[in-house]
């Protein structure tokens, strides 16, 4: 969907940027100091917003100097708010991009802010998510948030902590751990921070004379709702919608509510947004030794067998408020909106089918699943087929994520160690159901 990493000419710093295929309207995402765009667009938990967004027009992504793909600074002249805002402009020269949308969060807005209230002709609109003029009321400049911030870098903790409502997982955390490495050491994080949490660009305001969308979550405990009602009451026609949430990003679950309104703001009309991606518990099943049994019992018997199975297995998905994906001809794949009562499924499924003589195994996982039609994908459907394949005879296993979801159940479990699963990144630790 991106184009391959770029460079662009910033006062003989290079810019990295990327962009989406061309579309109605050029729109910039401005990045703080911590971003990496060889990594950012592609990170599973932003995809959902990143393609809403590229239905509008083109998206560009670039990095600011001193961080990510673009060229290093020395500590002792780190960009100044000019220079960063000079970014923008020398990405849209490269792409030969007249005018642009920019969308600006929490300390981008300063740049986005800067570069509106100067190049009015290059700025289609102002978007902002989250932001802020300045500091003060904020957590961003408490120094115990800011030692926290640089202790657990490159981990991607912070990431779930600044967005308690986005979907979480090992897979999620690793992918923004990831992206934060990429994106500056922690020496790096330690210097940019400070200018970062020192900016203030109150007086500009008032000279931003574009079309201005001033989103903030509700909730949001870094940056109150006061620093956006704050920019919307000084920058002249802006206008300012309360979506509800706790997050801080306005680009991972649940991120509709914000597009919708960049839409209409962008387009003057609603648009509607599918729910293609959502939080779920898979679960797979299989019959174990099913081809030897097939062969021992004939075809005829075997496909009465099998019915048998199936209808057992559907009434517990039933039963459980499960939801039947597809089948395998010997197993099962099923999707349920709370990982208790998957495992409780499975365990029912394993114990009704011995009654016909059927060994099953079981395997399950939660995370964010890609629903396309009837069918779903994504990869956690892949860790849960791996997580599956792993399983003993008789045996229901789960990743970690399962057992850290459903404490105080009173479902037990029995350690089986970490695993490398087959085309998944990192070390997975798995769990057996213990039986009753």
């Amino acid at each position: 969907m991106f184009s391959e990493t770029r460079y662009a000419m910033n006062a003989g710093l290079r810019v990295a940027y990327r962009a989406s295929r061309k579309g109605s309207r050029d729109i910039v995402s401005v990045p703080n100091w911590f971003t990496c765009c060889e990594v950012l667009p592609e990170l599973p938990s932003i995809q959902g917003w990143v393609e809403a967004m590229t239905s509008l027009g083109r998206l560009i992504y670039f990095d600011q100097p001193g961080t990510g793909a673009s060229d290093p600074v020395s500590p002792d002249a780190l960009p100044t708010l000019e220079q960063c805002a000079d970014s923008i402009a020398a990405v849209l020269d490269a792409l030969g991009s007249r005018e642009a949308v920019l969308v600006a969060s929490n300390f981008a807005f300063a740049p986005a802010a800067l570069f509106a209230a100067t190049h009015p002709s290059r700025t289609t609109a102002l978007i902002v998510l989250d932001g802020y003029a300045d500091t003060g009321g904020t957590l961003l400049a408490h120094p115990d948030v800011l030692a926290a911030r640089i202790r657990t870098w490159g981990t991607g903790e912070s990431i779930h902590l600044m967005n308690p409502d986005m979907p979480w997982n090992e897979q999620i955390r690793a992918a923004w751990a990831r992206m934060e490495r990429l994106a500056g050491s922690p020496r790096t994080l330690a210097l940019m921070m400070p200018p970062a949490t020192q900016v203030d660009v109150r007086a500009v305001l008032p000279t931003v004379r574009v079309p201005t969308l001033v989103l903030q979550h509700s909730d949001d405990a870094i940056v109150p709702p006061a620093k956006g009602k704050y920019i919307a009451e000084h920058v002249a026609g802006a206008k300012y919608v309360e979506v509800p949430g706790r997050n801080w990003h306005h680009f991972v679950e649940p991120w509709r509510p914000s597009f919708q309104e960049i839409a209409e703001f962008l387009t003057g009309h609603q648009v509607e947004v599918p729910e293609d991606r959502v939080l779920a518990t898979v679960l797979f099943t299989d019959i174990v030794d099913s081809t030897r049994r097939a062969a021992e019992l004939g075809d005829r018997d075997w496909h009465a067998l099998l019915d048998a199975h199936d209808a057992a297995v559907r009434a517990q998905l039933v039963r459980f408020r499960g939801r039947e994906v597809n089948t395998s001809g010997d197993g099962f794949l099923a999707m349920f909106d709370g990982p208790q009562r998957a495992i409780r499924c499975a365990v029912a499924i394993r114990d009704a089918v011995q009654s016909l003589g059927i060994v099953v195994r079981a395997g399950l996982h939660t995370g964010e699943c890609e629903i396309r039609g009837d069918d779903i994908g994504g990869i956690t459907v892949h860790i849960g087929a791996r997580v599956s394949a792993l399983a003993g005879p008789k045996e229901v296993l789960v990743s970690s994520t399962l057992r850290d979801l459903v404490i105080g159940s009173g479902l037990e479990f029995e350690d089986r160690g970490s695993h490398q699963l087959k085309g998944v990144p990192g070390e997975w630790r798995l769990l057996a159901v213990r039986s009753p």
